[in-house]
This record gives C-alpha cells, structure tokens and sequence, in this order.
C-alpha cells in the first residue's frame, strides 16, 4: 500500500491484524518496510492495496508491477469501480483475486444529481434575467414528471437511483439482469434502448466498457433520443462516439451533455467539446467528493477482515469483468 494510506489506518490496521508484515511503496520502483528500504525483487506480496491516493503518478506502475512480479496469487482491493483497463485482465489472468470499489458512489451520485437538477431547472435563464433586470417568469417541466434512464446499475447506478426516486421520477433501468431492487419504475435490457429513449428526460450512463458498450451512444442512440433531453456520462468516455454526439447536440438530441469522460483523457486542448455551449465538461472528478477516501480505507478493512477470515469479499469481480 501507499504511504499515505498506511498513514491514515496503521492503528486500526494493528488493531485488525496485528501479525501483517507491511510493505510500502514509496516512490517509483521503491519500497519500505519499517521505513528501511526493500528492493522491489523481494516485494512478494499476498495483500495490495491499490488506494485513491496512488493515482495518478508513478506509484501506480509500481505497485501494480508489484503484483505481476510476485509468484504468489494475492488479493488485490483496487480504487477502480470498472475493470476496464487491459492491466486488469493480466492481473486477473494470473489468478489473483480483484475486488473494486465503491467508494466513488456517493460523489458521482450527487455530481449526476445536481447537474440534472441545475439543467431541469432553470437557474441558468433565470440568472440571466436577474443580470438583464428582467421580471420574466421561467415556466419548466417538475423534476417529479420526468422520466430518467439509467443504463448499468452497479455500485455507482445504484447510488443513483436512491436519489432520483425521493423527487418522485420515474426511472428505467437498464442492465443485463432483470432483477429489481423497487427502485425502477421497469428493468429493461440494452436492446430496449431504442424503444426507452424517445420517452427519456434524462440519460444516464453508468455502465463498464467493453464490447458491448463500446460506442454504445452513436447515431441510432442519439437519433432515439427525445429533442430537449439530457445526457450525463459518469462511466467511460468509450460509451460515447463524440463525433455521433456532436451531430446529436445540432438536433437537439441531445440539448445538454454533461461529460466527466471522454474517449481521450486528458481531453485534448483543441477538443471541439471544450466550447460547445450545450456540453459540460468536468476532467474525470466526479469521484472527488471529500468523503471518497474515508470510505475506500473502510471498505479496504472490512474486505480485510473478510480476507483473513476465509469470508466472501464486497464486490469482488468476476473474470468475465475484465473479459476473460
């Protein structure tokens, strides 16, 4: 684990496990233990922690690089909510043991909540009218008569729909699994998209990348989609084909995008979507609530707990997450 982290639960970490040998990493292919340097070729590790704190930087390369070095199988809790990224299959590939976060739930959560609020509501034309010294009414459609769809309903779509349904919305959720927590109005899957979007206010992506969500926005996507409605993207810049966007947002479909993703990262200086007047960009922060952390060393102890207990971990990924 990083530095840091160990800072923040060496005590409750000797309360739980007294006997654990720690190891730190300390900088780019550098490690601690005890604060004396250990050469990364004796770092063999059976638990990694892969915390917020170690991204971005050179920390990451060098405790993932820890992990495929090892001979032994280790269980890896990461920060990560998907499993995206190659590494991910490698790692896994080798039979270690991947558990994600979710950590980031409740941020992103709030961050699609507020944004979707701010633009149904319209705070933006009644600013405007206060600068002009306009009395003008501003007449909008209530948040309890619209429709939201929310397509992937992990951690982070879950967290979600806990906050969109007190505003009484109705809410479709679309997923692999038919199951239902009470919190959707209708649990459909991807191929219902087309018959879901034309009746959606709001559209939500909070589903993993791969094969078959890759580009799932495209032209038919924004073709469906109702004029006037609202596309917020919280999962992987890869959901959304920006050039079929672009074409979407001149049609007004749709009217607003709010993306904290994109298909390259950081978001290229020259980017058309930077000063597109119908898109919100935020640059991959939607996760940076002040409680994310907090909660990341929580999970980590519980799963923990579990580990040395021969217990089921909290969301621990299935190879087929990272498309083995």
């Amino acid at each position: 684990m990083t530095q840091a982290a160990h800072g923040r639960i060496a005590g409750r970490l000797a309360a739980l496990a007294p006997d654990l040998e720690v190891v730190t990493v300390t900088g780019a292919d550098s490690f601690a233990r005890d604060s004396a340097p250990v050469t990364a070729e004796l770092v063999d590790p059976d638990i990694v922690w892969s915390s917020l704190d170690i991204y971005p930087g050179p920390l990451m390369p060098t405790l993932i690089g820890a992990v495929l070095r090892g001979s032994r199988k280790p269980w890896l809790q990461t920060f990560n909510a998907g499993l995206d990224l190659p590494i991910f299959k490698a790692i896994m590939a080798k039979g270690v043991r991947i558990t994600k976060s979710s950590a980031q739930a409740t941020p992103i959560a709030e961050y699609v909540l507020a944004h979707a609020l701010s633009l149904i509501v319209p705070i933006t034309a009644q600013a405007d009218a206060q600068a002009a010294r306009t009395w003008t009414r501003t007449p909008y459609q209530e948040v309890s008569q619209s429709r939201w769809t929310l397509v992937g309903y992990g951690n982070i779509g879950r967290a979600i729909a806990q906050r969109i349904k007190p505003f009484g919305a109705q809410l479709t959720v679309v997923r692999k699994s038919s199951a239902n927590d009470g919190l959707a109005d209708a649990v459909v899957g991807q191929a219902a998209l087309p018959e879901v979007l034309p009746q959606s206010d709001v559209v939500i992506l909070a589903c993993p990348l791969n094969d078959e969500t890759r580009n799932l926005a495209d032209a038919a996507f924004f073709g469906a989609m109702k004029p006037g409605a609202i596309l917020i993207n919280i999962g992987r810049g890869g959901l959304v084909d920006e050039d079929a966007l672009r074409k979407g947002l001149d049609r007004d479909r749709p009217a607003h995008a709010v993306l904290d993703v994109f298909q390259t990262e950081p978001l290229p200086e020259d980017h058309w979507i930077w000063s597109h007047p119908k898109v919100r960009v935020s640059a991959h922060t939607s996760n940076s609530g002040q409680g994310t952390l907090e909660r990341g060393d929580d999970l980590f102890l519980e799963n923990l707990k579990r580990f040395l207990a021969g217990e089921p971990l909290i969301n621990e990924a299935s190879p087929s997450e990272v498309g083995l």
